[in-house]
């Protein structure tokens, strides 16, 4: 290697180190703010309403909202291996959950495998409802969505009622046996309720598939707590969240007709959004049932690195920057702030690649410098300082990550989590790429589409208990 590269190699690795350890230092910091609010939350209410008493769990909620129906809205696009299972899930976990329901499956006339695994379904129960959409597919989940939001207006009229909520579960989900109860109960506090996602990992994607248990344990632990508590408006998950039914219609109407707009890839993101901006309040339900047991949704999320990259090129694409345009900076302080932590996914994208290339370079001229080829300067004193305030920061986020992991899958995913961040980090780079080049597209004329990964069914077996 020529001599001339090692002091081009030595001036790119402190530019490099200077700017990704200050971006660093006040990403740790914000995240700090929102670890210590979650921690007073959670001793304030230790003190004031669990000293002498646990948690309530579901039979304790308040009283149910009311008789009516509900309404669960499927959109599915390419899952005939999973939409019969998750059905016939649904159908016997809540035959005896005291509440009446009705489940529309969206699903296109391009698609005939999936459309029969729900007409063979709805053949068995007669609760499942078959709704085709009007052109072919894929389009978007929100454009499914609004077709069976129409499904569901018709039969209102039909039968001259007016359903009490709308429940949006995807075609991998497995439901939990109270989930309609909380939401009938919660709703008459509440115009929504989000009860936790819970991944379940696939056995033979510990890394890819296990990250995402690491991400949803500590953002529906602790995140969307935090965002509740200092009244910021709160994103639906897009499963196993309910909306009471005037609110969406009022939200429908503000849209134009329909609730959700097809050209938004996070609809449920954004419907999250449009809530808390039309006065809604959304309640971040964490119960136990009488078992001890946390309710949420379990789902397989995607368990290789392809798939992986192109779910999360969605969720940047609509988040990040589609939602920078769509929802702009609305709200008040709070709200300001977590959109903020929403958006600022890209240039963490950016200042964690210049974080790894950092990284390179040290390594490198580590080298040349023990063969004698080239002997660099020593680093400055406040950058030293600096990097020992971003090691001290990142072994304290390490630690609450894996705090709020144990909690949910027990030590030995809470030991995988701290290896498993560097997966995360690296599936975050090649995303925020592949978003930005994508958004650019559309921006000069490419629709946003489906960008379909495949998914799974959670095998019994597979589900853990908390």
């Amino acid at each position: 290697m020529p001599n001339w590269i090692f002091p081009i190699a030595e001036t790119a690795q402190r530019e490099l180190l200077l700017f990704s350890a200050i971006w660093l230092l006040i990403g740790a910091i914000d995240d700090l703010c929102v670890d210590a609010i979650w921690a007073v939350r959670r001793l304030y209410r230790k003190i004031a309403f669990y000293w002498h008493r646990p948690p309530m769990t579901v039979d304790e909620l308040p009283a149910k909202s009311g008789p009516g129906l509900i309404a669960v809205l499927i959109p599915a696009w390419g899952e005939a291996a999973v939409i019969g299972a998750m059905l016939g899930n649904c159908t016997r976990s809540w035959a005896n959950s005291g509440c009446a329901y009705r489940i529309y499956v969206g699903c296109y006339p391009n698609d005939p495998h999936t459309s029969a695994a729900v007409i063979l379904a709805a053949k068995r129960n007669p609760v499942i409802r078959l709704v085709l959409v009007d052109h072919m597919g894929p389009t978007t989940k929100a454009d499914c969505l609004n077709r069976l939001w129409r499904a569901l207006r018709a039969d209102e009229i039909a039968g001259d009622y007016t359903a009490k909520a709308i429940v949006l579960h995807d075609a991998e989900d497995a439901v939990h046996a109270d989930e309609l109860r909380v939401f009938d109960r919660l709703l008459a506090i509440g115009g929504a309720v989000q009860l936790p996602v819970i991944p379940v990992r696939t056995k033979s994607s510990r890394w890819i598939s296990g990250h995402y248990c690491d991400e949803f344990a500590e953002a529906h632990g602790k995140n969307m707590v935090v965002r509740e508590a200092i009244g910021a408006s709160l994103p639906l998950a897009g499963v196993a969240c309910a909306i009471e039914r005037n609110l969406m219609g009022r939200l429908a109407i503000m849209n134009g007709g329909d609730p959700f707009d097809p050209n938004s890839l996070t609809e449920d993101y954004e419907l999250g959004m449009r809530i808390g901006a039309a006065g809604g309040r959304t309640i971040m339900a964490r119960i136990l049932d009488n078992n001890g047991r946390l309710v949420g949704t379990r789902s397989c999320f995607p368990d290789t690195l392809a798939s992986s990259v192109r779910q999360k090129t969605r969720w940047l694409t609509g988040i990040a920057l589609a939602g920078w345009d769509r929802l702009g900076w609305n709200g008040n302080l709070a709200q300001i702030w977590m959109l903020l932590q929403d958006r600022r996914s890209i240039l963490a994208a950016i200042v964690l690649s210049a974080a790894y290339a950092c990284i390179f370079l040290t390594a490198m001229l580590t080298v040349t410098e023990a063969q004698g080829a080239y002997q660099p300067k020593p680093l400055p004193p406040t950058l030293i300082v600096l990097l020992w305030c971003n090691a001290a920061f990142l072994f304290w986020r390490l630690c609450v990550r894996a705090g709020f992991v144990a909690a949910l899958y027990g030590p030995k995913e809470a030991l995988l989590s701290i290896p498993r961040s560097v997966m995360t980090n690296i599936i975050a780079i090649m995303a925020a790429r592949r978003a930005c080049i994508n958004y650019a597209r559309h921006c000069f004329g490419t629709p946003l589409r489906w960008d379909k990964t495949s998914h799974h069914i959670v095998p019994a077996s597979w589900v853990r208990p908390e």
